[in-house]
């Protein structure tokens, strides 16, 4: 099943021609006679306002009077629909407001605009001033669809009026088609994703050359993992007719100024294994590969916005399954590298998987800084609910640009401890750890399973990005459509941009 977001993502027509590729890439004109603050052919114009600013649009009834009948603040977000008659057709000014100008404020602006043109099949947007990236980005997210097989709709088609705005419109789209892609991977059915499909699909769209880089891409098949020793992903796998899969895509430029290193955990279904979830909690393990799906679509964007750091993405991907061959409670595996963990909870396997390739980025990568993205667990959803993710980190400066880049990319995290007095909850008297507390009353489970991934960090500067919570959406709402939300992808990009 080929992945959606090229077709299911609107397009910017004047922006025909824009790659994700290009972020300088000039834009063409508007289509036809077309001025900036017309409608031209397209069924609603959108023009922005500000509390303090008029739209700069003649409409037939006095501007501030009309804002003034609708109370209207010019909050982002706000929107007054006014009808025009353009000869014998009438038609649909929307007047969005965009608050205070900022980021955040810009980017819920954009997908307010966007929603109110969902049926349409056009929307002229006149570019608002300040970070106008953000505003595309909330646009173009807003419009997201995911549908097996042909959608049943064409997605509306947004046009982005403003000149000067050239560059901002294309990273908006490379941030926004990067987010869809995440999106399309967590949303595609396991029965159709498995280890080896991921895999192939991780190479696809990251691995490419252009101009002063590169990306290239290992994978081990089971026999390879095999011979490599990674024998976390081989016992979270080893209960699927699906064999597990590690990929590494690596991102180089000319003239890295650093290497960083993003873990992803793949599990592409999760049934329990032996110790099986309740129906309700497996409704929605299709998703349980988010974090993966963040680091493949991270790779796949780098070289478009000018990144400058040497980044390897590694994947861990399995299928948690229950069979005669599946991994039991009581088992004692060996992680690469050679600790022992004895396995008291098989749904606790994505640390598992993790712990391979953490102690694999360690061993043998030499990064200045790891950063591993899972949804891990489901204590961290109710810990903080399903609007910020969580950063447990080694490192306190790191948790810093973290939480800055969440803050300005609209992803935002919440810096939870690593308590060290909870380590001997992962005491094991005949392996090294066990993959949950044993026999401990303390009962923070996402706190001892950052613990356990940093028992393989090698003490590197070292994040762990809890996205359970934020990894999928229950309804349409701001950038977010129901189904995978691909969190991190901004937040992490943004990250390596400033780093």
């Amino acid at each position: 099943m080929p992945i959606s977001s090229h077709v299911l993502l609107p397009r910017v027509p004047y922006g025909q021609g824009l790659s994700a590729g290009s972020p300088g890439d000039s834009v063409p004109a508007p289509p036809g006679d077309a001025e900036p603050g017309t409608p031209g052919d397209a069924e609603l114009l959108a023009v922005p306002f500000a509390g303090d600013r008029e739209p700069e649009i003649e409409l037939p009834l006095p501007v501030a009077a009309l804002l003034a009948h609708y109370q209207a603040k010019g909050e982002a977000g706000e929107i007054v629909e006014v009808p025009v008659a353009n000869g014998d057709v009438v038609g649909r000014v929307l007047l969005y407001g965009v608050g205070d100008g900022s980021a955040p404020a810009l980017r819920k602006a954009g997908a307010a605009v966007a929603r109110r043109g969902k049926g349409r099949e056009s929307i002229r947007i006149v570019l608002p001033e300040g970070p106008v990236a953000a505003f595309v980005e909330g646009a173009l997210l807003a419009t997201y669809t995911f549908r097996v097989g042909e959608a049943t709709s064409a997605p509306v088609l947004l046009e982005f009026v403003g000149e000067e705005a050239q560059a901002e419109v294309a990273r908006g789209r490379v941030i926004a088609d990067a987010v869809a892609f995440a999106r399309d991977l967590a949303n595609t059915p396991s029965s159709v994703k498995s280890p080896a499909w991921l895999a192939e699909r991780a190479v696809e769209h990251a691995v490419g050359e252009g101009d002063g880089w590169r990306v290239s891409a290992q994978v081990w098949d089971e026999a390879a993992l095999r011979s490599g020793r990674f024998g976390g992903i081989l016992a979270v796998g080893q209960g699927s007719v699906t064999p597990p899969r590690l990929v590494r895509l690596s991102y180089e430029p000319e003239d890295a100024t650093g290497h960083v290193v993003l873990v992803g955990k793949g599990i592409t279904y999760d049934t329990g294994g032996l110790s099986l979830k309740p129906t309700d909690n497996m409704k929605f393990m299709k998703t349980d590969m988010a974090g993966g799906a963040v680091v493949i679509a991270v790779l796949g964007a780098l070289a478009s916005l000018g990144v400058r750091l040497r980044v390897t993405g590694l994947v861990a991907i399995a299928e948690n399954s229950f069979s005669g061959t599946a991994q039991r409670p009581s088992d004692v595996i060996t992680q690469y590298g050679g600790r022992t963990v004895e396995v008291l909870n098989t749904d606790a396997e994505g640390r598992l998987v993790m712990a391979d390739a953490l102690a694999y980025a360690d061993a043998e990568l030499d990064p200045d800084v790891m950063v591993d993205v899972a949804t891990l667990t489901g204590a961290i959803s109710i810990a903080l609910g399903k609007g910020l993710g969580a950063v447990f980190a080694s490192d306190d400066a790191l948790a810093g640009e973290l939480i800055e880049a969440g803050e300005s990319s609209g992803e935002q995290l919440w810096r939870m401890p690593l308590i060290d007095d909870y380590v001997p909850a992962l005491e094991s008297p005949v392996a090294d750890l066990s993959n949950i507390e044993a026999g401990s009353t303390y009962g923070a489970g996402s706190i001892t399973a950052a613990l356990f991934l940093r028992e393989f960090t090698g003490k590197r500067p070292w994040a762990h990005l809890d996205i359970a919570g934020v990894g999928r959406s229950g309804a349409d709402e701001g950038v977010f459509s129901k189904g995978a939300t691909g969190y991190g992808v901004r937040l992490l990009l943004e990250w390596l941009s400033r780093r």
